[in-house]
């Protein structure tokens, strides 16, 4: 039996490795209709890609688009580890944690 490295353990070709390894198999989830499955394998690639952010780029108060969510932004209040810590504008303020990986800037193309 393989020991598995965390993420945080991993080199950048090993986490690239591990999420395109985790795409693949969500893609072949959704194929046979396993929905449960597949959201979960999105959720551990979106993790692994968290790994590859660096979190030094995002700043608490300021906003960010959040990817695959269209029209919805983000404002950041603190981070912690790979999470942004923050909510959702424009609703309810309820604190919520995004991993990195799902945030755009406002200023990169649309």
């Amino acid at each position: 039996m393989a020991i598995e490295k965390k993420y945080s353990q991993m080199i950048e070709s090993e986490l690239r490795q591990e999420i395109a390894n985790l795409l693949e198999k969500a893609r072949k989830a959704s194929q046979l209709g396993y929905v449960n499955e597949y959201a979960v394998l999105e959720r551990k690639a979106i993790m692994a890609q968290a790994y590859l952010v660096d979190p030094a780029q995002f700043v608490p108060g300021e906003v960010y688009r959040i990817e695959g969510d269209p029209g919805v932004f983000f404002q950041v209040d603190y981070l912690k580890g790979r999470f942004a810590w923050g909510y959702r504008m424009g609703g309810e303020k309820f604190a919520e944690a995004l991993p990195i990986s799902m945030l755009k800037s406002l200023k990169e193309g649309k």
